[in-house]
């Protein structure tokens, strides 16, 4: 083992603060990555202030942090698709059976013996996962992700959240060219569902209640963009979507959506509003429409994705913040403010 600086948080109620923690010595099969920057994902809040203790209690310390890119110090003695000095990435997965029909399908998101980034069972040293929050991590190289050289890293970290989050329903739905899409909520995760609608030439839409965020939505990739609350501009898109990606995660009328999808259209939850959405019935029956959700995606999903965001030089729009201010980060994603991710700088944890 050897010790690696961290920010974590003891408590649901305590501010992250500077901490040591161990990591393992990399294994024959392993990766050692300097950690160069970590995204913050809404998620991160959530369990660091354990809000989603029915489904995932948080085990403190807890070390969030599941949108990593560093640079690879050290390689295991049977590793062949890294080498040191490696700029790789590590997104919201550290390990699954490898065995199961979803692991042998390549969606290893589905796994039901997944390892999780940070607050999951550590078979290597007990206790549970620590993720990105640090200056270094120790992944097997089956978790361990290239980074096109192309890519700012700053805005590159939060694609292993945020980026994989939308390519993945988009590729799933068949959005290409010639496919008219929408996109409800222009935050961390729709803006970067628009900058692949539009690279993966379809007509796309941001449904947003902020008409302030038209000329935003249209420097990102937005054909138009819509007020939601507007009635009339909703009527004129009835009928006529293939797909809509719904990243919203506050409660909202999903039906007024379902009646903007055309035959055999569908639209994908990947927000997750905190009570069920009345949904109905008959808007998914009268056109057999659809409506589904979706997490992330398996290891060569996400590299596919990483590797078309180098071919269309795509990465998301960050605030790059040292660790010191992560406490404040936090504070204001709760308010929506920032455009449109923050990412950490993690030089500065030298300094701790």
């Amino acid at each position: 083992m050897y010790r690696a600086k961290a920010y974590s948080a003891a408590s649901a109620t305590s501010p992250l603060a500077s901490t040591v923690i161990s990591r393992r010595d990399p294994t024959e099969h392993d990766v050692q990555i300097e950690i160069l920057f970590c995204g913050i994902c809404h998620s991160d809040l959530h369990t660091v202030r354990n809000e989603w203790v029915e489904a995932m209690p948080t085990t403190y310390p807890c070390i969030p942090g599941h949108e990593i890119v560093g640079r690879i110090t050290k390689i295991g003695s049977a590793v062949t698709r890294f080498k040191p000095g490696d700029i790789a990435a590590v997104g919201c997965m550290v390990d699954s059976d490898g065995t199961c029909p979803e692991c042998r399908a390549g969606h290893e998101q589905f796994c039901t013996n997944v390892t999780l980034t940070y607050n999951f069972p550590d078979k290597h040293l007990g206790g549970v996962t620590y993720g990105g929050y640090s200056d270094s991590v120790v992944v097997d190289e089956r978790f361990v992700l290239h980074v096109p050289p192309i890519l700012g890293l700053a805005g590159a970290a939060p694609l292993l959240c945020a980026g994989i989050t939308t390519y993945s329903p988009m590729r799933h739905w068949g959005v290409t060219r010639g496919k008219k899409v929408g996109v409800v909520g222009l935050g961390g995760l729709g803006h970067m569902g628009v900058k692949f609608a539009h690279a993966l030439g379809a007509h796309t839409v941001v449904f947003t209640t902020s008409p302030g965020k038209k000329e935003d939505a249209m420097r990102l990739g937005a054909d138009e963009v819509v007020v939601s609350r507007n009635g009339d501009e909703m009527q004129k898109h009835a009928g006529s979507f293939d797909f809509i990606l719904d990243a919203v995660s506050a409660d909202h009328d999903i039906n007024a959506y379902i009646n903007l999808l055309n035959r055999d259209g569908n639209i994908t939850l990947v927000g997750a509003p905190p009570k069920p959405l009345n949904v109905a019935a008959f808007a998914l029956l009268i056109r057999r429409r659809s409506l589904s959700g979706s997490l992330i995606g398996g290891i060569a999903e996400t590299q596919e994705m990483l590797d078309f965001c180098g071919e269309h030089s795509i990465t998301s729009d960050v605030e790059v913040i040292p660790i010191q201010k992560v406490n404040e980060a936090y504070e204001r994603l709760l308010k929506s403010d920032v455009k449109y991710r923050f990412s950490i700088d993690m030089a500065s944890l030298k300094s701790e």
